[in-house]
């Protein structure tokens, strides 16, 4: 049985805004016709979690909503809903990594993480969830080393620059958009940015086909285990490299997406590395695209994991 964290107060009440916040709902109302996935509720992360990655002057203006304009570095409208809001989706990111180390694999139906610093937020990313969940598993002594893997659309410019001050932490993003500075550059050969010596970056270009995506995925992965095997990855399995996706530039279809994931799930598997991923992007105007490729996400883990 794998487990998917999913809380209905992951969706913030924002207005009308690109980011889909009912599509969390929507995955697991997908999710429930499959006997294979059990939806549990996580608790929210503490703010003590955060501050051991982001400052307080940060953390304080999301809480209380001033300054508005730090409150608010995120693009999304600040509320007072908002603070529950995104201490819930971190708590669901922590408890599929905690999950996936005692069952090998697990999953949160969230999304919003890769573009926020220690300082402020970028992109629809308020607190990095996923450097949040490492280090809480990392000071409770559950991990050494973690892996994060983005397959998001944008470049995860957040993760990298915390992963750059943890020498524990490898991050590996492989993207076709740039970020930078709130922007996103549609082309990549437009903007690029300096790689470290454990955040390293694989480029997608405009047109990128599966063919294509899998030989850079063939390139990228074994960049996972730089340092020695981590102990999680963590996996940021982004909806809108989608071809229909009005950000993306690449030609990938919904069985290309499923295609990159079952590539990842294998690579885990063939490692014996407990896995554990995020929902993130997808901006279709039919928000039912970007849950089919969400819920094909899951298909691949069965594919993979528990193949008939």
């Amino acid at each position: 049985m794998l487990k998917a964290f999913y809380h209905p107060g992951f969706a913030a009440d924002i207005g009308q805004h690109v980011m889909p916040m009912h599509k969390f709902g929507m995955v697991a109302e997908a999710l429930r016709a499959f006997d294979w996935v059990e939806l549990v509720e996580p608790a929210p992360v503490t703010e003590v979690d955060l501050l051991r990655v982001h400052v307080p002057e940060y953390v304080n203006a999301v809480r209380t909503g001033a300054p508005r304009l730090l409150a608010e570095s995120q693009k999304f409208p600040w509320s007072p809903a908002l603070w529950p809001s995104v201490l819930l989706t971190g708590g669901g990111c922590l408890a599929a990594g905690r999950d996936a180390l005692l069952t090998g694999a697990s999953a949160a139906l969230v999304s919003g993480f890769h573009h926020s610093h220690a300082s402020n937020g970028e992109g629809f990313c308020t607190f990095n969830g996923l450097v949040v969940a490492a280090e809480a598993m990392r000071v409770a002594g559950e991990i050494c080393r973690v892996a994060i893997l983005d397959m998001d659309l944008h470049y995860g410019n957040g993760t990298a620059r915390l992963a750059a001050t943890r020498p524990w932490v490898t991050a590996v993003s492989v993207y076709g958009n740039d970020y930078c500075n709130n922007t996103p550059f549609r082309d990549v050969s437009v903007k690029r940015h300096v790689d470290g010596e454990n955040h390293i970056s694989f480029p997608l270009p405009s047109g990128c086909d599966r063919a294509d995506m899998l030989r850079i995925m063939e390139e990228a992965l074994p960049f996972v285990l730089t340092g020695g095997r981590p102990d999680l990855i963590l996996y940021q399995a982004g909806a809108d490299p989608f071809r229909e996706d009005p950000y993306s530039p690449l030609d990938l279809d919904y069985e290309d997406l499923k295609a990159r994931d079952r590539m990842i799930f294998a690579f885990a598997r063939q490692h014996s590395i407990p896995i554990a991923w995020v929902l993130a992007g997808g901006y279709t105007p039919d928000t039912s695209c970007v849950v089919r490729v969400h819920v094909n996400t899951f298909m691949a883990w069965h594919d993979v994991f528990e193949p008939e």
